[in-house]
C-alpha cells in the first residue's frame, strides 16, 4: 500500500479513498442534519485508529451549536464544556478555519478552563479540523483519544480531507432542510392560531383545495411578500373574494 505521508493515525490511500467514498454515500441519502452528523462521527471513528470518541458540530455565526453528533458520552462531556465556556479546540478551528492538534491535555496551556473541565475525562489527545463548505465554516469535526501523542499534522491533514467532503454535503442538508423545519414550524403554530386556522378554512372553501395544501400556499404568499403569516392570514379573510361574472 501506498502511504500520504508518514505519521501516527495516516490511512493508506486506497482505504482513505474508500473511507471518503462511504462519507459521501451516507451523506448523499440523508435528508436530517441531525442524523447526518451522527453517521458522520461515527464514520470517522471506525476509520481513524486510537479514536476513543469523535463528533461533529455545526455551529452558527456566533459560535453556538446548532447541531451535534458524537460516538461517545466522553465526547458529548468534553463538547458542552467548551461551548459552556466559549473556549477549546472544536471552537478555534471553527474559528480560525485551521486544523488544531493537542498532543497532551494535561500540558496544553492554550485553554485552561476548558483543560481544567476535562481533566479527568479519558482525553489526553485531539485533533480538530473546520468544516469549510466555500468561505463559510460550517463547524468542526473532532477526535479525542485517551492516549497522549497520539495524532500529529498528519492526521489533522487526513481529517481535514473527511472535513472537506463533508461540509460541501451538510451545507446541502441544511439548505434543504431548512424549508421542511420553517414548514413544521408554522404546522404547530397554525393549530394554535384562530386567525390562521380561519384562513386556511377561507383558503380551502374558496379553491376547493385540502388543508395541507391551503396552508402551504399561505406560507409561499407570506415568504413571497415577506410578511408574517399572521398578516397574510388576516387579509384573506377580510378580503372579499371578486365579484362573479
Amino acid at each position: 500500500m501506498n502511504y500520504t505521508t508518514e505519521g501516527m493515525g495516516q490511512l493508506p490511500l486506497d482505504e482513505l479513498t474508500i473511507t471518503i467514498g462511504r462519507i459521501r454515500g451516507l451523506l448523499l441519502t440523508e435528508e436530517k442534519v441531525d442524523r447526518a452528523v451522527h453517521l458522520l462521527a461515527q464514520a470517522i471513528k471506525e476509520s481513524m485508529p486510537g479514536a476513543a470518541g469523535t463528533g461533529v458540530s455545526l455551529l452558527d455565526r456566533e459560535g453556538r451549536r446548532t447541531s451535534s453528533g458524537f460516538t461517545d458520552g466522553l465526547v458529548k462531556q468534553a463538547d458542552t464544556a467548551q461551548y459552556e465556556l466559549g473556549e477549546g479546540p472544536c471552537l478555534t478551528a471553527w474559528a480560525t478555519e485551521q486544523v488544531v492538534v493537542i498532543d497532551d491535555v494535561h500540558t496544553d496551556e492554550r485553554w485552561p478552563a476548558w483543560r481544567t473541565a476535562v481533566e479527568a475525562l479519558p482525553v489526553r489527545s485531539v485533533v480538530s479540523a473546520p468544516l469549510l463548505a466555500g468561505k463559510d465554516a460550517l463547524g468542526a469535526l473532532k477526535i479525542y483519544s485517551a492516549v497522549p501523542g497520539q495524532y500529529d499534522e498528519s492526521t489533522g491533514a487526513t481529517l481535514s480531507l473527511f472535513a472537506g467532503t463533508a461540509a460541501t454535503l451538510l451545507a446541502h442538508i441544511q439548505a434543504t432542510e431548512a424549508p421542511l423545519r420553517m414548514t413544521e414550524q408554522l404546522k404547530a403554530a397554525l393549530a394554535s392560531r384562530d386567525t390562521i386556522n380561519q384562513a386556511c378554512g377561507v383558503l380551502m372553501e374558496r379553491q376547493g383545495i385540502s388543508q395541507d395544501m391551503a396552508m402551504q400556499q399561505m406560507i409561499k404568499n407570506a415568504r413571497m411578500a415577506g410578511v408574517p403569516l399572521d398578516e397574510i392570514s388576516e387579509n384573506l379573510i377580510t378580503r372579499v373574494p371578486p365579484a362573479e361574472r
